[in-house]
């Protein structure tokens, strides 16, 4: 009898233990079942999310499309009339036209200056939507450093007219040859020279280059101008970004010079970088590789005599 009743509650003990199981099991497929059906909805969730968000991309860069559109085809549209102003006032001030009094110069002379004003402006704007829209052609060659200086000297020489500013350009601590492109380099320096000479009422302004290493070079212009408060510095390569000082009032622009240097600079492999002390002065540099890569058919023709001696001319 005591075997029969131990057998009996191994038994039940065993059944409510399967039961136990089967109840656990039960409930576990049941758990299971409810979070595949909270997966399946979560995927669904998230492949309508995708499709949204594919269709505000599409949107983005429609609208993209469109403003880079928008700004080549204004600016193209204001450089004719832009042009024709400043030539009008060229032939006035030639007194082409006829003599000018004292006060008639000084207008013109104004209206000369706005033009001019806003064709940088203008022209700013077509490079910044060349650029977004993937438009813009990186054409290297081999030249020599002191042929882009002699250039920008030339370029600066005209419009220079306050004897309270220097501008000079210190020799390279050795002569080289670059091959990038030359004009983008000399847009991305004369931004910078642009911009120093504008905030340096009185003192100087220097461009200066180092070679970092066999590999890159870095090109600087200091000045000794308002200097840049510490918290602007951040910021100051954004799109239509412009100081907040008295001297920036009276002087208008928009503030795009700045940011299509940075691109332009990143075009070319390299980097921009700034550095100021408020009331000291600034130092805006770039550094651009002495060999930009990805164009090595143009670098090998670039080292036949022949085309090694016509690409070391800056045009």
């Amino acid at each position: 009898m005591t075997g029969r009743a131990t057998s009996s509650a191994d038994t039940t003990e065993l059944r409510n233990e399967r039961d136990a199981l089967l109840a656990r099991v039960s409930a576990l497929t049941a758990e299971i079942d409810a979070l595949n059906e909270e997966l399946t909805e979560t995927n669904n969730g998230v492949v309508a999310l995708y499709a949204e968000l594919d269709d505000r991309a599409e949107q983005l860069r429609h609208a993209s499309e469109l403003k880079s559109r928008f700004l080549s085809y204004m600016s193209h549209e204001f450089r004719t009339p832009l042009g024709s102003i400043e030539s009008l006032s060229r032939i006035l001030l030639d007194r082409m036209d006829g003599p000018l009094n004292e006060e008639q110069e000084r207008q013109v002379g104004f209206m000369r200056d706005a033009a001019h004003e806003l064709t940088e402006m203008v022209n700013d704007l077509l490079d910044l939507a060349k650029v977004e829209a993937g438009r813009i052609t990186i054409s290297p060659a081999w030249f020599e450093m002191m042929d882009l200086f002699s250039a920008l000297r030339g370029m600066f020489r005209p419009i220079l007219d306050r004897e309270s500013v220097t501008l000079t350009f210190a020799e390279p601590d050795h002569p080289t040859r670059l091959y990038t492109d030359h004009k983008k380099l000399s847009q991305i320096l004369r931004n910078f020279i642009s911009n120093a000479l504008k905030f340096t009422p009185d003192g100087s302004v220097r461009v200066s280059a180092v070679y970092d290493s066999d590999e890159t070079v870095t090109f600087s212009v200091i000045d000794t101008g308002i200097g840049i408060e510490p918290e602007h510095l951040p910021t100051l390569f954004n799109d239509f970004v412009q100081l907040d000082s008295s001297l920036q009032k009276r002087l208008r622009g928009t503030g795009l010079g700045l940011s299509l240097s940075k691109r332009l600079a990143e075009l070319l492999g390299g980097s921009v970088g700034v550095r100021s002390e408020l009331g000291v002065g600034s130092t805006f540099f770039v550094t651009v590789p002495i060999r930009l890569t990805g164009h090595e058919a143009d670098l090998f023709v670039a080292h036949s005599p022949a085309a090694g001696e016509a690409a070391s001319r800056v045009s």
